[in-house]
């Protein structure tokens, strides 16, 4: 059960993230989770764990670092996009 409340808090990261930037995650809802998990991992890397914890993740550092991948994700898919 508490790995699929860790794919559920990962999707609602992910999909906030791309809401907070206005930019789509590609791959829907398991992009959503992708980009939570990684989020997650990269804020605790950058920010470490503070702030509430909710299923493993702090959420603050989790959303930050996921708004960071949907950036980094979607400059690299527009410029994939220019080139073809």
């Amino acid at each position: 059960m508490g790995f699929l409340w860790a794919l559920i808090i990962g999707g609602i990261i992910g999909w906030l993230a791309g809401l907070l930037t206005g930019r789509d995650v590609p791959g829907g809802i398991i992009g959503n989770i992708i980009a939570g998990f990684v989020g997650a991992w990269l804020g605790g890397l950058i920010l470490g764990d503070w702030g509430p914890d909710v299923a493993g993740f702090a959420i603050i550092p989790a959303i930050i670092g996921a708004i960071i991948v949907v950036l980094i994700v979607s400059a690299i898919m527009r410029g994939m996009r220019k080139r073809a």
